[in-house]
């Protein structure tokens, strides 16, 4: 139960980028300053900018800057914050850092480090879930001793199966195991992946369901018992259990469907004695049938799909909760208005295996007009490093209908322009022109194995090409007098200017040859 409100004056952000901007507007939004942390190689970030207060944390290493809960909470004490935002990532689901806030005497926006602890632990979220009575993928969900016993169990309900880190996400400590014969290699290789992540090797096993839906409910629950959900998200299309694309509501719910999940959601989250934002995730197949898979304990990536479709401000309800505040509104009073889309732009070659791409964007160019939001850090000169996460942006669009979404969604993409790296808007381009996607035929294997929705290097040659002639021109017109004519004008001769972007997509197509 709640023990009264306790105001929140100033928030630490302990991220960076674009969700450490976005809990900063939401800061800002209630009046409350914000602090901001950074490292060496963000000291001309935005979230920097933005903020009322800006500390040096420690050089660009992660681990030495963004994941150091020492020198976080000596900023939390020197600039006299008295509550904490992880946002997502770093330590965002570390329960000893949430533990490590509230023994410092600071507010955590988040869940208590027991309910981190247990819904963080798969198997013991899972044996939470089983008890609130929601439907499981069928597998063991205690820690596995070895290959013997995976091969023994695997036996039971047959191949394929899923080798899984007990602890983490994001695919690492994950394995595909199809015949005994690979059991082995595969339980091997899945161990040692979860100890150098999350420094813990267990794994666990269970059915690998294929040909499903990833789908998720958010999920707001306050000190006082109240726990509301606030509809769907489809999250299906993923390249190695990353998420690219996301859209609410999805297109495998009806709404009897919706209510039930929503229920068994709500459930699971009581049955944790969970409190602020969260997410359970599910899998559904195509006869409808849902299995539950983890609990994100955290404000997620794609958080603002969410919020165009019911109009609910997930972040500023984080920090009204936190404060002590009931829900601000009731289940009855959830309204989902329309569809909304989110792709995530990332810096990488989509047509080079997805290769990361290290440089400075020399131009962005925000894409706006009706229904469009961006969520993003960029601007012109910003450095994209080797240290963090490939991410960069966020575009959203909401549309009265899920045409209409995918229709701004396009032309938001065609206005985007991030000049000097390689980025996933063309991929994502392609995505929207697809049959797959137009249709909803697409699941969580479908990057891996349908054809038509691989990288098409044609694309890429169209975007790269139009690149160039942007920075191209940008360059031109830093230079004096670089479109007047040939440099021999006199005042008796009439000037003939050319037109910069015909001279440029010119020489780009010679140079293409």
């Amino acid at each position: 139960m709640g023990d009264g409100v306790r105001e929140i004056k100033k928030v630490l952000v302990a991220n960076r980028g674009e969700i450490a901007l976005r809990i900063i507007r939401a800061c800002h939004d209630l009046g409350i300053l914000a602090v901001a942390v950074y490292s060496e190689a963000d000291r001309n970030s935005l979230h920097v900018r933005h903020a009322d207060e800006a500390y040096l944390i420690g050089p660009p290493p992660s681990k030495d800057s963004y994941l150091r809960v020492d020198k976080l909470l000596e900023v939390a004490q020197k600039s006299g914050a008295d509550a904490v935002h992880p946002g997502y990532g770093f330590l965002a689901e570390n329960a000893a850092f949430a533990q490590a806030c509230l023994e410092a005497g600071l507010i955590f926006v988040g869940p208590s480090p027991s309910a981190i602890r247990a819904m963080g632990d798969k198997v013991q979220a899972k044996k939470l879930a089983q008890a609130a009575g929601v439907p499981l993928v069928p597998g063991v969900q205690e820690e596995l001793s070895g290959p013997a016993e995976a091969v023994r169990i695997a036996a039971q309900f047959g191949y394929p199966v899923l080798l899984k880190a007990a602890a983490g996400g994001g695919g690492k400590g994950m394995r595909v195991v199809r015949a005994e014969a690979e059991m082995e290699a595969a339980f091997g290789a899945a161990t040692r992946e979860a100890q150098a992540s999350f420094a813990n090797g267990a794994v666990y096993i269970e059915k690998l369901l294929e040909h499903v839906k990833h789908v998720e409910i958010q999920i707001m629950a306050d000190n006082y018992g109240n726990v509301i959900y606030l509809g769907e998200r489809e999250c299906s299309l993923q390249r190695r259990h990353q998420k690219l694309l996301e859209e609410a509501p999805s297109q495998a719910l009806d709404e009897t469907m919706r209510r039930e999940m929503g229920a068994v959601a709500v459930a699971a989250a009581k049955q944790a004695g969970y409190v602020n934002a969260g997410t359970i995730e599910f899998l559904v197949t195509p006869e409808k049938k849902f299995f539950f898979i983890e609990m994100n304990t955290r404000l997620q990536v794609e958080h603002p799909v969410t919020e165009m479709v019911t109009g609910f401000d997930i972040v500023t309800e984080q920090l009204r909760i936190a404060m002590g505040y009931p829900l601000s509104i009731t289940q009855e009073q959830v309204r989902l208005q329309g569809h909304s889309i989110e792709c995530r732009v990332t810096a990488e070659d989509p047509f080079n295996n997805f290769l990361p791409s290290i440089g400075t964007v020399t131009r962005a160019i925000a894409p706006t007009g009706p229904g469009v939001r961006l969520d993003s850090a960029v601007y012109d000169g910003y450095e994209v490093s080797l240290y963090y996460d490939p991410m960069i942006a966020k575009l959203i669009t909401w549309g009265e209908d899920r045409p209409q979404a995918i229709q701004r969604m396009r032309r938001a993409l065609d206005e985007y322009k991030l000049v000097g790296i390689n980025t996933t808007i063309p991929f994502h381009q392609q995505l929207l022109g697809s049959q797959a996607f137009l249709s909803g035929d697409f699941y969580t294997d479908s990057l891996e194995t349908d054809p038509a929705l691989k990288p098409d290097p044609s694309a890429h040659h169209d975007q790269a090409t139009l690149a160039a002639i942007v920075a191209a021109l940008a360059e031109s017109r830093r230079q004096p007098g670089a479109t007047r004519g040939n440099g021999n004008d006199s005042p008796t001769q009439p000037q003939t200017e050319r037109s910069a972007w015909k001279e440029v997509a010119r020489r780009e197509v010679l140079r293409r040859g």
